[in-house]
């Protein structure tokens, strides 16, 4: 059904973790009955495995709903479900760039969270109208005068304008439908000029080839159109145009204010980048669209297949993972301690582990992590310029090194006020600086704090929700890079050092975390028939030291009595032999000690 443009609407979802928006939009799907009753599962929009375990959105997914108003048109609207995990904020900023509303969904129970501010600052920086919806009203803990107050106070959001709701019962469903036709502006763009069409997501489809998600800005596009990407330069025929109900429906036609999908047909998703504008060969735009800045990769770690046979299936998998998630990097790099790999860019912890997870489960792959780490900024002597490190194994010798920089964070933690001493005492102790409290109502505070990137992706956030309960919220934004004084801390296993578990630290922490990461392998690397030291080091200066005894069999066992000097035989024999394998001895690091490095801070 082809519905005017003046009818269409086109929202997005935001909120912070947990606070129901994916069971918000299964009953947007069910209530314009866009989903057979039959087919309805919980968290619809969730379809992969890993959403639905850790009860998470993590990626971006769009939907064409068809509600008959009050008024008795039918309207189109198209609903973009977005993740509210801080990794993921790249996703939502891509979204709302296809919007003219988001909802803004907030429990009515736990208030306004560190990712509600950040998610609504950036739909504001967007323009686009909100739509505040208080949502699980039916809990016995809700308050919704209070928290309707704080986005009063907070976000200068007018109460009158708030709709109370609770997903799970199906309230004040009806009344956001009618809010989004009623406030929301139908979306600009003229059909009769060129086309332009902004690519916000792109898959990879074996069948189809790259599907890329687009937003029309301008123009028209017909299903058998010619169409070229206007940064890529690739030119495709169209396989299949069409909305997401939330399957693919194909159509003849799309408008400009629509959102769906287009099926190029291309095999690499570079040519199909996020941020891309579509136009047609036979009339093409003078000008792209704007686009997005890129997703900056702030964590990197080195992902290696346990089995070296395994090399060729792990390149094919990250490639494919590629397709769907732009967001990631990868460089090939090879490792003593583990053969060849990847050097990987994540947004963050969750996205590295999301990664990791889905590798190994969709590939069936078993894989080594390497510790992560960030990327520091080298200043090199005599005037060489800057070089950008983030494997610690490719830093330069000390003597070369003038300075070295690291990525600094601006954090906001919303927290119940009784937690702000040991968050102080957490922010600090990481070289954290404090900036400013502000009391969001009575009894909650939001905190804001500057401190090294490094110290905040290792446990950071375990950490927080340890000391405060589970109760605070976090956030962060980058702000820039700052000199400190960091060391190479290198780990060495009998005497051979491992380039995996080398890392960068601070010098007045390197001595602590070199002993608890000495003292931790020595519990982790099984023992072997010879001794084993375990050795952290700065240069040439040994900083903490372990040793992994030996297994000792009792060659004594059969003598009893006689002389001692057949005894002292067979001890000397014995310790020739360990003298011996310790020189053609390997040891076998296990994927814990890797992990171990994790949590080398132990607080």
């Amino acid at each position: 059904m082809t519905i005017p443009q003046e009818r269409l609407r086109n929202f997005s979802i935001i909120a912070h973790i947990d606070h129901g928006k994916s069971t918000l939009a299964d009953r947007l799907l069910e209530t314009t009955h866009t989903i057979d009753p039959r087919q309805m599962t919980s968290q619809v929009l969730d379809s992969m495995d890993l959403e639905r375990e850790k009860g998470i959105t993590i990626k971006a997914r769009a939907v064409r709903l068809e509600y008959t108003a009050d008024d008795g048109l039918v309207y189109g609207l198209n609903l973009i479900d977005t993740p509210g995990h801080v990794d993921f904020s790249y996703e939502v900023s891509r979204s709302l760039q296809a919007c003219e509303c988001a909802i803004l969904v907030v429990d009515a129970a736990q208030g306004i969270e560190a990712q509600t501010l950040a998610n609504v600052h950036l739909a504001m920086r967007e323009g686009l109208t909100i739509i505040p919806v208080l949502n699980k009203i039916d809990l016995p803990s809700a308050q919704p005068e209070v928290v309707m107050e704080e986005l009063e106070s907070i976000l200068a959001i007018p109460r009158e304008e708030v709709i109370l709701a609770s997903a799970k019962e199906g309230t004040g469903i009806l009344e956001i439908l009618e809010a989004i036709v009623a406030r929301v502006p139908p979306p600009k763009g003229d059909p009769t000029k060129p086309l332009q069409a902004l690519v916000f997501d792109s898959h990879y489809d074996p069948y189809k080839g790259v599907i890329v998600y687009v937003r029309l800005a301008a123009g028209t596009i017909h299903d058998h159109d010619r169409i070229r990407l206007m940064a890529s330069g690739a030119e495709a025929d169209l396989l299949e145009l069409g909305y997401f109900r939330p399957a693919l429906v194909p159509v003849g036609t799309m408008h400009a204010g629509d959102v769906g999908y287009v099926a190029t047909g291309l095999k690499n998703v570079r040519e199909a980048q996020v941020g891309d504008t579509i136009t047609t060969v036979a009339a093409p735009a003078a000008q792209p669209l704007p686009g997005y800045q890129e997703a900056k990769s702030l964590v990197f770690a080195g992902m290696y297949p346990v089995s070296g046979e395994d090399y060729p299936l792990l390149r094919d998998a990250i490639e494919k993972l590629h397709l769907n998630d732009a967001s990631f990097t990868y460089e090939p790099e090879s490792s003593v301690a583990l053969g060849f790999g990847f050097r990987c860019g994540f947004l963050g912890l969750l996205h590295m582990e999301i990664v990791q997870e889905r590798l190994e489960r969709e590939f069936s792959l078993d894989l080594i992590a390497s510790a992560p780490s960030v990327e520091y900024q080298v200043l090199l002597t005599h005037g060489r310029g800057t070089v950008e490190v983030d494997n610690p194994a490719h830093l330069p010798a000390v003597s070369e090194i003038e300075e070295i920089r690291e990525p600094w964070v601006r954090l906001s933690v919303v927290t119940p006020s009784s937690y702000i001493g040991p968050l102080m005492e957490l922010s600090t102790n990481r070289r954290g600086a404090f900036v400013d409290l502000e009391y969001i109502d009575p009894v909650r505070v939001l905190m804001r704090f500057e401190l090294p990137l490094a110290e905040l992706i290792v446990d950071y956030y375990d950490q927080l929700k340890t000391r405060t309960a589970g109760y605070a919220s976090m956030d962060y934004e980058e702000i820039g890079y700052r000199a400190a004084q960091l060391v190479k801390l290198d780990v060495l296993v009998a005497g051979e050092p491992v380039d995996a578990l080398s890392m960068i630290v601070h010098r007045d922490k390197s001595v602590a975390i070199g002993r608890t990461l000495a003292e931790r392998l020595k519990q982790l690397i099984p023992r072997q028939m010879f001794e084993v030291p375990i050795q952290a080091s700065i240069g040439a200066n040994v900083v903490a030291r372990e040793t992994v005894r030996a297994m000792r069999k009792n060659v004594l066992a059969k003598c009893y009595g006689g002389d001692i000097t057949r005894k002292r035989k067979l001890l000397e024999k014995q310790k020739e032999g360990k003298r011996r394998m310790k020189r053609v001895g390997s040891v076998e690091i296990p994927q814990e000690a890797f992990l171990a490095m994790l949590r080398t801070d132990g607080s």
